[in-house]
């Protein structure tokens, strides 16, 4: 197997910046087959209180979140990374179905296989609803908006 791009670990923190804005490219897109080639066939995540084990269930489980959080934008966050794992925060935007607008927060611990596969991922996730004319995330981040943070509130 060839290593996943962009970069296997152990990580430093060019290539775990890379790695987090890989994540954000990807799951922006909103296709859940491209994003679940990034973790390992038998990948196990924790998101919220849902328990999840391999890619079957990955592509299953962000089928049923994309159709039901509308027009989702997302924005990570390098937090901390150490040999073959990495901590992000991140914050991401949608809508419901009755037009309801949510920011939701969060973070994420990932934990890389040789490959740079991940093979854990945990998410604690909180949401909070705003009014659309609060939004701050609008689709991909721009070249331009790369590498900044954003507000917390």
């Amino acid at each position: 197997m060839a290593p996943r791009p962009p970069f296997p670990p152990p990580f430093d923190e060019p290539s775990a910046l890379q790695k987090v804005q890989a994540a954000e490219d990807a799951w922006n897109t909103r296709d859940p087959e491209r994003v679940a080639l990034a973790y390992t066939e038998d990948s196990i995540w924790r998101n919220r209180d849902t328990f999840l084990t391999g890619r079957d269930e990955i592509v299953a489980f962000l089928r049923q979140k994309w159709a039901r959080e509308l027009d989702y934008s997302l924005r990570k966050e390098l937090w901390s990374f150490h040999e073959n794992r990495i901590a992000v925060r991140f914050q991401y935007e949608s809508h419901d179905a009755d037009g309801q607008w949510w920011r939701s927060y969060g973070n994420e611990l990932w934990e890389f296989d040789a490959y740079g596969l991940m093979r854990r991922r945990e998410a604690g996730i909180h949401d909070v609803p705003i009014a659309e004319a609060d939004r701050r995330i609008f689709g991909p981040r721009p070249e331009e908006e790369r590498g900044r943070s954003l507000p917390f509130r």
